[in-house]
């Protein structure tokens, strides 16, 4: 559990000795702009700002921050802290209203933009693939967002039938492991082949539901097993997809309830926020306290650009 008393959510030089601890954990700073080792030097004085180092190799100046998705934010490093570890432990997500809220940020802009920046630190660039040799990962897709409407004479604005309008999303999850979550254009054969190959390794045993799609790519793996949802088989000896259905349930009630809105635009990242809280959830041994830490290790290398956030769609 951790203490929201802790400086480092107060103060901006515990908050700032706490970042540096975790990106450079062995206490020597390496240089964002050269990549040199050893060769910093702490700049002092009151006209510098602190935590700013000089490196000795490329005669670069910079900070804890930079070269990291929090570069060129002017949010103190004690919001930072603190919005790190609220994104990190909120089991359903955190608002960009909440945070700036709960924060006491001067907009919803900066609050938004903050959240978009946590979410890309969350995101693994480079996964382990999920299963192996006999592991078994779980398959399903899910819907999300609002059906497009067709105006009918007499009736007003109806929404079209089926789902060929709503965003549509793949999840993978290695039973009582890490999940991955991708937003696919269509799920068709070619498209749930290319995602399970990239992700899953071809030594797993495979469950999903009866979906056609799943059918011909399940046999490039070591064993499909299906359940058919359609006759009310929800569960076959060890063959189930409860375990991702139990993933959705949580997305769907941080998307429904707290964040309400999502542009198509943002979904992916929305989504690399849910794997990430599940990947590193406490059944494996993470608390909030270190799962707000591999954030922020995330955070370093990586950059995000503001677009202005349609306030209608995003949340």
């Amino acid at each position: 559990m951790t203490n929201l008393t802790d400086p480092i959510f107060h103060d901006e030089a515990a908050a700032r000795a706490h970042f540096e601890g975790i990106r450079w954990p062995d206490g020597k700073p390496v240089c964002p702009h050269c990549g040199a080792l050893e060769k910093a030097t702490l700049v002092q004085g009151k006209s510098h700002r602190p935590g700013l180092y000089s490196c000795k190799a490329c005669r670069e100046h910079y900070t804890v921050t930079v070269g990291s998705v929090m570069e060129s934010s002017h949010v103190p490093l004690h919001k930072w802290a603190l919005g790190f570890h609220l994104m990190a432990s909120s089991k359903k997500g955190v608002s960009a209203h909440q945070l700036m809220r709960q924060l006491g940020l001067g907009s919803y802009r900066t609050a938004w933009f903050m959240a978009h920046r946590i979410r890309e630190a969350m995101h693994d660039h480079d996964p382990e693939p999920l299963g192996g040799k006999d592991k078994t990962v779980e398959v399903d897709e899910t819907y999300i967002g609002k059906p497009d409407q067709t105006f009918v004479t007499g009736k007003g604005w109806q929404a079209k039938r089926g789902t060929s309008t709503k965003r549509k999303v793949l999840t993978m999850v290695e039973r009582g492991g890490r999940s991955v979550s991708i937003k696919v254009d269509d799920l068709t054969i070619p498209t749930i082949k290319r995602v399970l190959g990239a992700h899953v390794v071809l030594d797993s045993i495979l469950n999903t539901d009866e979906a056609q799609w799943y059918k011909n790519p399940g046999k490039n793996f070591a064993q499909h097993e299906a359940v058919n949802h359609g006759s009310g088989e929800y569960a076959r000896g060890e063959t189930t997809t409860n375990t991702v259905e139990g993933f959705f349930g949580i997305f769907k009630r941080g998307m429904c309830g707290i964040y309400h809105h999502c542009g198509e635009q943002h979904l992916q990242r929305y989504l690399y926020e849910f794997d990430f809280r599940y990947s590193n959830r406490s059944k494996l041994g993470v608390d909030d306290a270190e799962r707000a830490r591999r954030a922020i290790r995330g955070a370093a290398g990586k950059r995000l650009t503001y677009q202005r956030p349609d306030k209608e769609r995003a949340a």
